[in-house]
């Protein structure tokens, strides 16, 4: 079990780490709206196994006080009741899981075209642009060990 993170990356590339966070800034700032960005975050970070990242989006959901059941039902959404995620949300969260599996499996037409019923082209840039930017968080975090905070840092 690792205890500490492999470097202190946080502090190694202040540039990169700013601009990671803009990034971040304007995905939550998009269309989408916080709730669904942030099932996104979650469900990704679950994906790709990001500890920090499944810790801080979860802790975010409750925020917006999503009930506890829908947020534990995320990982296995498409067998949770169909008031727990709206159509929109669960055709994003299709989407989602369809692109993080990129390399290893394209995103089918059948999956873009669920996506676009639910959404304009705007929208599937800016759900895009999420899904990117939270990989590339998980990439960063799991990568590099960074652990889950024993009590989250003010503000996250």
């Amino acid at each position: 079990m690792m205890t500490q993170a492999r470097i202190p990356f946080f502090q190694l590339a202040p540039a990169n780490l700013q601009a990671m966070i803009a990034l971040s800034g304007s995905v939550k700032k998009s269309s989408l709206g916080a709730r669904l960005v942030e099932l996104i975050n979650l469900r990704v970070s679950q994906i790709n196994g990001c500890g920090v990242c499944v810790d801080m989006h979860w802790r975010d959901l409750m925020k917006q006080e999503v009930p506890p059941r829908h947020l534990n039902a995320i990982a296995g959404w498409r067998e949770a009741p169909a008031s727990f995620f709206t159509e929109r949300e669960r055709a994003a969260l299709n989407w989602a899981e369809a692109v993080n599996a990129l390399p290893h499996k394209q995103p089918t037409d059948q999956d873009f075209d669920l996506l676009k019923t639910h959404f304009s082209d705007t929208e599937i840039a800016e759900i895009s642009y999420a899904i990117a930017t939270i990989r590339a968080w998980n990439v960063i975090n799991a990568s590099l060990h960074n652990q889950i905070p024993e009590v989250p840092p003010p503000g996250f």
